[in-house]
């Protein structure tokens, strides 16, 4: 179970202005960050692994939530941020308003929202149209013996059984995703409620976290939420195939996640912002998306850009080999190497 705890424990959070900070003269150099439970499980592996070939370097990352992170990363108060849907233009004017810099949205894995379910019973996977998956969240497909979702699962026994609705309640990175995802298969969907890190949500109950909503499910007989890849595969939770843009019913695997990042991996724009949700391809998962670092370009504390700096380009390289485990997928080459390209503008 993954819980949003700190790996080093900190005394009290340095405040500073702009895009400096005060070095606080000690031996050991401390990064605060903060943001996405979407990218909790792999930030908290490269913080350990990380410390272990760089003692002089404490790593503390808290798993509050991408709005979260980039509010914190924004007002000065982490080192950076963690975000699994890009900040908008309008945060992006507040954060060069506040700190006297622009960011940096820096790709550093690949991870998918899952469709995940507590069906007791039921061995096979659920499949799920896109207009099935807007009908569920918009509260208008209200049983899982639903004749929109029978009949792409035909010979599953689903119950008639009413369908227990679970989303996230906080600014999360994993509901922009899936918001975006819905935004772009539902004309309903982006009308009603649109894409956003905290939509109004037409039905269901909320929980705080990835890791809250998983437990929901897990303790809710016929529910349904959406959480990130790797809480479903820790937490032995079912979770469906989905109908990608060709056509094909596919679940979410390494593999599959990949195949969505391919077609925008030699077309990445200059600023790294992209949506990869329902991307074109046989193979696609269509609830795909990168997790990004949000960094100031320029950063006064040298002990801190030293660090900050080593610690992202560990993570484009050694850190990469721990993504499989957890989960995630690895970025592709043509990413690294622009991420890398980025990384070199910090000052």
């Amino acid at each position: 179970m993954f819980k949003p705890i700190a790996l080093i424990l900190i005394a009290s959070v340095l405040l500073f202005t702009g895009c400096a900070a005060e070095s606080a003269g000690s031996r050991e150099t401390r990064l605060n960050g903060a943001g996405s439970t979407f990218a909790y499980p792999l930030y908290s592996k490269w913080a350990d692994a990380f410390g272990k070939v760089h003692p002089e370097v404490a790593i503390d990352y808290q798993s509050i939530g991408s709005g979260g992170g980039i509010g914190l990363v924004t007002d000065g108060r982490a080192d950076f941020g963690a975000t699994d849907g890009p900040m908008n233009d309008e945060q992006i004017k507040a954060f060069v308003e506040r700190r006297g810099c622009s960011v940096l949205h820096l790709p550093m894995a690949l991870g998918a929202d899952v469709a995940s379910y507590n069906l007791p019973g039921l061995q096979t996977d659920v499949k799920f149209t896109p207009h099935a998956l807007a009908g569920i969240f918009l509260g208008r497909i209200k049983k899982w013996n639903d004749p929109e979702l029978t009949a792409v699962n035909g010979g599953l026994a689903l119950p008639n059984a009413e369908i227990a609705v679970i989303h996230r309640s906080d600014s999360s990175g994993t509901t922009y995703v899936w918001t975006d995802y819905l935004s772009k298969v539902s004309d309903e969907w982006r009308t009603r409620v649109g894409r956003s890190t905290s939509v109004d949500w037409p039905t269901g109950t909320g929980a705080s976290g990835n890791q809250a909503v998983a437990d929901l499910i897990a303790a809710t007989p016929n529910s349904i939420g959406y959480i990130e890849l790797t809480y479903a595969a820790r937490g032995k939770l079912s979770h469906g195939q989905v109908q990608n843009a060709a056509g094909r019913f596919v679940k979410a695997e390494l593999w599959s996640v990949t195949a969505a990042a391919a077609e925008s991996a030699n077309a990445m724009p200059e600023d790294f912002r992209v949506s990869i949700t329902n991307a074109p391809g046989e193979n696609a998962y269509p609830i795909s998306s990168f997790t990004w670092i949000l960094v100031p370009v320029k950063i006064a504390d040298a002990a801190k850009r030293r660090a900050l700096v080593t610690f992202m380009n560990w993570g484009l390289t050694d850190g990469q080999t721990f993504a499989d485990s957890l989960s995630y997928s690895r970025l592709p080459d043509a990413v690294i190497k622009k991420t890398q390209a980025a990384i070199s503008q910090i000052q």
